[in-house]
This record gives C-alpha cells, sequence and structure tokens, in this order.
C-alpha cells in the first residue's frame, strides 16, 4: 500500500481534518505499524482545545494504539514484522535528565508524546520507536487492548499512587474508572463509584462492574474513604473528594489537564490528607499493568467508531455519551 490516511488537527481548537497521504517509512530506530484500533481518550479533547502545553500543530492525535508491524528501520529491534503492538502516551524519554537516570522516565524532561509531539494512532499507519511499544496479551482483541494503553496504564498508576486502600471512591466513571474499579476489586478493595449528578445509567454501569455504591459527585459516599482518585477534569472535585476521605488518606488527580481548583478551608486538608497528580507513566507500569490486565482478567466496555467519524467520537466523549470508552478502527 502506498498511501493511507489520518485525522489531523491544524492547530488549537480546528476541527480534525481527514488527509490523504504516503504512508510513512520508517527511519532510524523506528518501526512501522498499521493502525488496528486507536482508544479515544479525554487527552485527545485537551490537545484538541490547545490545553496541553506540550503539544505542536498539527498533530495526528491518538495515544491508545494496537497496531501490526510492518517494517524495522535501521538499528531498531524488538519486534519483527506481523508482531501485534501497543503504543502508549510516551512515546519516548531522553534517557539523559536526572528523572530518566532515577527511574522516574515519566517525568523526562525531553519527552515525546504519542499524539502530542509525534503524530499518533488517529491514522492508517503510524511510525513509533520499538523501545516503548509493549506486546499485547493474547487474551485481547484489538478493541478490547486499546483502551488499556492509557485509561488502564493511568488508571494503574493512579491506583498504585493511592496507597493500599481498603475504601476507594472513583470520580468521574468513564474509560479509565471502569477498567481500575475492576483491578481494585481484583485486589479487596471496596470501590465507590461518583457520576455527574443524575447519571443513573453511569451509576448502574459501575454497580454492575462491583462497585459498591454509585452516586452523584455532589454527594457523600456512605463511609469516609481511605483514598480518591479524580478521573474528571474537574477542579472543583478536589475540595469534595478531601471531603469524602479521612484521615491520613490521598486524593490523586489522575489527568493532564484539569480546570482550576477553588479555595477550601484548610481544615479539609488537615489531618494529613495530601493531594498528588499523576504525570504520565513509564515502561515499568506498561509492562506490569498488561500482565495485570490478563491475569484479572479487565474487560473494557468499547463503543466502536470508524476513523472517519473520530470527530463525532470526540464530541461523544465531550458529552458522556456512551459507557467505557470508545474505540476507532481504520
Amino acid at each position: 500500500m502506498d498511501a493511507g490516511y489520518a485525522m489531523i488537527i491544524d492547530a488549537p481548537g480546528a476541527p480534525l481534518r481527514k488527509v490523504v497521504r504516503p504512508v510513512p517509512q520508517p527511519g532510524r530506530g523506528d518501526m512501522l505499524l498499521e493502525v488496528l484500533a486507536c482508544g479515544v481518550c479525554r487527552t485527545d479533547l485537551h490537545v484538541l482545545d490547545g490545553e496541553v502545553a506540550a503539544a505542536r500543530y498539527p498533530i495526528v492525535p491518538g495515544h491508545e494504539v494496537v497496531g501490526r508491524v510492518l517494517a524495522m528501520g535501521s538499528g531498531a529491534d524488538g519486534f519483527a514484522p506481523g508482531d501485534r503492538v501497543g503504543v502508549a502516551w510516551l512515546g519516548a524519554s531522553c534517557g539523559r535528565c536526572p528523572y530518566c537516570r532515577s527511574d522516574r522516565e515519566n517525568l523526562c524532561d525531553q519527552p515525546v508524546f504519542t499524539g502530542a509531539t509525534r503524530d499518533g494512532g488517529y491514522a492508517t499507519h503510524m511510525l513509533a520507536d520499538p523501545r516503548f511499544c509493549f506486546p499485547i496479551p493474547a487474551a485481547f482483541g484489538d478493541v478490547e487492548a486499546a483502551p488499556l494503553l492509557c485509561a488502564g496504564l493511568i488508571g494503574y498508576r493512579s491506583l498504585r499512587l493511592a496507597g493500599q486502600p481498603q475504601r476507594l471512591g472513583l470520580y468521574g466513571f468513564g474509560a479509565s474508572a471502569h477498567i481500575v474499579a475492576q483491578v481494585a476489586k481484583s485486589q479487596g478493595v471496596v470501590v465507590y463509584a461518583f457520576t455527574r449528578p443524575g447519571d443513573t445509567a453511569g451509576q448502574r454501569f459501575a454497580l454492575d462492574l462491583g462497585c459498591v455504591w454509585a452516586g452523584g459527585s455532589d454527594e457523600m459516599p456512605p463511609a469516609l474513604l481511605d483514598a480518591a482518585i479524580i478521573f474528571a477534569a474537574d477542579g472543583t472535585l478536589v475540595p469534595s473528594a478531601l471531603a469524602a476521605v479521612g484521615k491520613g488518606s490521598r486524593v490523586v488527580c489522575a489527568g493532564i489537564h484539569m480546570s482550576d481548583i477553588p479555595g477550601f478551608p484548610y481544615d479539609r486538608l488537615w489531618g494529613e490528607r495530601s493531594i498528588i497528580s499523576v504525570a504520565n507513566l513509564t515502561r515499568a507500569d506498561a509492562r506490569e499493568f498488561l500482565e495485570l490486565a490478563a491475569k484479572v482478567p479487565v474487560r473494557t466496555t468499547t463503543t466502536v467508531f470508524p476513523l472517519e467519524r473520530a470527530a463525532e467520537a470526540l464530541q461523544a466523549l465531550r458529552a458522556g455519551a456512551f459507557e467505557g470508552g470508545a474505540v476507532l478502527v481504520p
């Protein structure tokens, strides 16, 4: 195949545009992938809206990519043509900065972000650094696996940073939360779900996945929580989550972008409560999580859109119009 196509964002706030283009050729250290499926992530909306400071334009978004290796560039190894691999948000790290040298490549000073600083998976073909790609467990189909590569990975890192809670609250019950709820439940954690106020369908979805309680984000849970993870990009949820957790607990902010956090009384933070953000992921996170997801086993709930309807999928995500995650298929 000499040509494929991609959905491109030309500038912040610009609509997605379909572009027919030559199939990219792998340079040194790259591999060429045929995209089999690409998840639709809230970070893609932030890139579209110009809320990711690192993003460059024009850009092909998409960083929950399941692809088949077509060719390896010179100096690239680790995979072979025909292999099925996953591509995540962290497309590469410098390997030299203090963070990389201390096993914190998620905080790299010169990172490459798939779908933000390097063209991503809203395309028929893409290039990727094989050092930052991962074999997909055979237990998952292409569409099933796509949400694992960011919703799952960031959710997993968030769960680890939450400590070892007995009672965990998840604010914003979308793609990440529906995966994290399954992982946490498999570890014996009691999970409480917070949705948009009045979202009874989302609350039923959470209860069906094993949450012991589901209510609106404006409600208090029936018991104080040991930790809370906020997946929604709404800063007003931080004081709400602090009110819902007990002393010595942690509130984890899982998104790359969040609206401003309003002021709140110090009493809500006092008692050794803490707030922490999650930044990106490491390759160790990905390897650990994909192995764990296959063992649980995690079952992803997905709504499939043809790649040409990527703009529709993003607007459906913005509106909370589906349960679980959306996945684009070329």
